[in-house]
């Protein structure tokens, strides 16, 4: 008999992507959500919470990440015993709190894609595994279910600090730039003078927009977020001013510090080719 798993939030982007994986890989899939039309043919459609998930090997949660904490603490009293629930929230520190007061007859898995509905293949993508109660069977549940992914494991807190960069400062940085280009009344003009470095940050921007708001504000709403932001606006600031005032050797010197500490870690010409090569892949 197929496995059995619900998704909750299955007519969202993330919800859809779970539910073509989970068929393709045999899973009966049975699916629940509020606020978006289910589609999908193969998903048996449930008409409440708790009746999705009664019955259900694997929960897994599509939800909100300011709602995650609430809903888990809805239906893991309802769960049966020795059932999976997992969730895939990108801020961790209330959700992992909310999967350790679960029941304990519920088997929690704390997970972050790190990939977006766009991925066709899970080979080789990330997923980041916050271990709650016992980490080597969580990390071999999920790479049962994920065979192919990378995972990488780390606690809670400090994936709510890494997260703050990869995520927060990259969101945090594309949509105060998507902000700027909109008021550009000359944008076709200036999309015509652009390079591959204009091009593909417009790109990344324009991709980054395509996210629900509501899941833009979740991110940079992470309260580490905030710390290098302010650093940012900090650097920001001084180069401006050291532009403003002339002082030349200041920016060489800030430059040349970045150069150096990245360099330690990339390659940055093969970077810059890299990035060539994108652009040319795009424009054929």
């Amino acid at each position: 008999m197929n496995k059995k798993i619900t998704i909750i939030g299955v007519g969202g982007r993330m919800g859809k992507w779970f539910a073509n994986y989970f068929h393709k890989i045999g899973f009966e899939i049975t699916g629940y959500d509020i606020e978006n039309e289910i589609k999908e043919k193969f998903v048996n459609k449930s008409n409440s919470l708790v009746g999705a998930i009664l019955g259900t090997e694997y929960v897994i949660l599509c939800t909100p990440t300011k709602k995650t904490p609430e809903i888990i603490r809805l239906i893991s009293k309802e769960m049966m015993r020795g059932a999976y629930l997992i969730e895939i929230s990108s801020q961790k520190a209330k959700t992992s709190h909310a999967l350790l007061k679960m029941p304990s007859k519920i088997n929690p898995i704390c997970i972050h894609p790190m990939f977006g509905p766009g991925v066709k293949k899970i080979t080789n993508n990330n997923i980041i595994l916050v271990p709650i109660n016992d980490v080597k069977k969580e990390l071999n549940v999920a790479k049962s279910l994920f065979l192919g992914a990378n995972f990488v494991t780390i606690d809670a807190a400090e994936h709510d600090k890494k997260i703050a960069v990869i995520l927060g400062l990259t969101h945090l940085v594309n949509i105060a730039f998507a902000s700027i280009i909109a008021k550009d009344e000359q944008i076709l003009l200036t999309e015509k003078m652009s390079g591959t470095t204009f091009k593909a940050q417009k790109i990344i921007a324009e991709s980054i927009l395509s996210e629900s708001p509501e899941l833009i504000e979740t991110i940079i709403s992470n309260p580490e977020v905030r710390k290098f932001g302010e650093e940012l606006w900090k650097d920001v600031g001084k180069l401006l001013t050291d532009s403003q005032e002339g002082k030349t050797e200041e920016i060489i010197k800030y430059v040349k510090l970045a150069q150096e500490k990245i360099s330690k870690n990339s390659d940055m010409n093969k970077s810059y080719k890299k990035l060539s090569s994108m652009i040319n892949i795009i424009e054929k």
